[in-house]
């Protein structure tokens, strides 16, 4: 228990305790009025205030501003107008000037090497399935359909088309007598979806007067030239210019020469699975579908034996193109070529740019491409030489024949039309087997 003094030093503690707290409320008041009177707006006010009567200003300078151009704004506006109701007028021909010069700029890109490479993405990356179940993609994508290409075209192609698919041909007065033979045979094999490529006015009229489906191209002095006076194959040459419109509409063609006699409707067999499907030169199955071909060289003794592949060209006036990047880029290169000296035969440039592979110095074609039946896509050559000597291969009906094997075109077509419409068997025992 504690005595009477040591209540007195407790009392006498918490006498001092109190006392400064009192103080310090005393110091904190004073305090609080001396800033109170040095900042009557506050510590931090100033800047927020400073900064509003800026923000002020400058609104009431650009309110300024805006009243005081309006005016010159609506005219502005006007005068703009006025420009696009001029553009709009000529807007045809603007557009075609760009077209040619796109395709100017593109094709010397192309030649130093700088054109941008267009890349697809078939699909999502992928694990490789088990052993012997891995394919490859090889139909590529189709394009995106552009009808400011050129919309005529496109109107014509629309009421023409079958599935998106047609046949095409070009022609000029020189070869007319063959182009009625080619029409009567796309009409007796019951075939709706053709279209002429008229090149002079001698064949707008034939087109007319036989109600063959025809488009004649706006006037083009490039073309113009070799289109009207060329020679068979100078007008072959200008098909991989004139195709790739139809190509950039959407359209899969089928690419013909007048030269082809029809028995049946190709579309019926075209297997649509790769960028380009072409008929083969080749007069056998060896030839037309590629083989293994040993050079002999006996000085290299023990190497003596190279092996080489082989395969005949495609026939660059009888092809089915699918609307791909690949078989866009396979017509701007022929025809870039086929533009510049030394000239060149259209069907050697055609085989160079679809086969020869990527190496030092060269960038080659990434196309998919099949071969189709010789039999059924015949060649005047196997037939000639060897389905009409043959009793079993002469009941073959094929779907069509191309005269391409010999000069005399017109008679040799006219016999095959008898032989396969008409059944006259003995139509062909005139002709040699060459050309005589």
């Amino acid at each position: 228990m504690a005595g009477p003094g040591g209540r007195r030093s407790t009392t006498a503690s918490q006498s001092m305790r109190g006392s400064r707290i009192i103080v310090a409320i005393i110091i904190g008041i004073l305090l609080g009025c001396i800033f109170a009177v040095l900042y009557p707006h506050g510590l931090f006010s100033g800047d927020s205030y400073s900064a509003s009567r800026f923000q002020n200003r400058r609104l009431s300078k650009s309110n300024l501003q805006i009243g005081s151009t309006s005016c010159e704004s609506t005219e502005r506006v006007s005068m703009l107008k006025a420009d696009i109701a001029d553009l709009s007028s000529t807007n045809d021909e603007l557009k075609k000037q760009v077209r040619d010069l796109t395709e100017k700029l593109q094709a010397a890109e192309q030649k130093n090497g700088q054109v941008e490479q267009q890349v697809v993405v078939v699909g999502e990356p992928q694990k490789a399935g088990s052993y012997g179940t891995v394919k490859g993609t090889r139909t590529n994508p189709t394009v995106l359909p552009d009808e400011t290409v050129n919309p005529r075209l496109a109107k014509i192609l629309e009421k023409i088309a079958v599935r998106k698919e047609l046949i095409v041909s070009l022609a000029n007065s020189n070869v007319k007598a063959m182009l009625e033979v080619w029409v009567s045979s796309i009409k007796k094999a019951g075939i709706p979806n053709y279209l002429v490529v008229a090149l002079d006015d001698g064949i707008v009229n034939f087109c007319k007067e036989n109600d063959v489906p025809f488009y004649m191209r706006d006037p083009d002095a490039g073309i113009d030239s070799v289109a009207k006076t060329g020679s068979n194959h100078a007008v072959s040459g200008l098909k991989f210019r004139i195709l790739r419109e139809f190509l950039q509409l959407g359209y899969s063609v089928l690419l013909s020469d007048v030269d082809i006699v029809y028995i049946q409707n190709p579309f019926d067999h075209i297997y649509r699975d790769s960028d380009v499907e072409s008929m083969s030169d080749g007069h056998d199955n060896m030839t037309a579908y590629g083989y293994n071909d040993v050079f002999d060289e006996p000085a290299m003794g023990w190497a003596r034996y190279a092996h080489t592949m082989r395969i005949w060209v495609y026939n660059s006036g009888f092809f089915y193109l699918r609307p791909t990047i690949p078989a866009i880029e396979l017509l701007d290169r022929v025809a870039e070529r086929l533009s510049h000296p030394p000239p060149a035969w259209d069907q050697a440039v055609f085989n160079e740019e679809l086969f020869f592979p990527s190496h030092p110095g060269y960038i080659g074609l990434h196309a998919s491409k099949r071969t189709m039946d010789r039999y059924l896509f015949m060649n005047s050559k196997a037939l000639f030489k060897e389905v009409r000597k043959d009793a079993n291969l002469k009941k073959l009906k094929p779907v069509i024949v191309h005269v391409n094997y010999h000069p005399d075109k017109l008679p040799r077509m006219k016999a095959i039309f008898e032989l396969y419409f008409n059944g006259k068997q003995d139509a062909l025992d005139l002709f040699p087997d060459g050309s005589g």
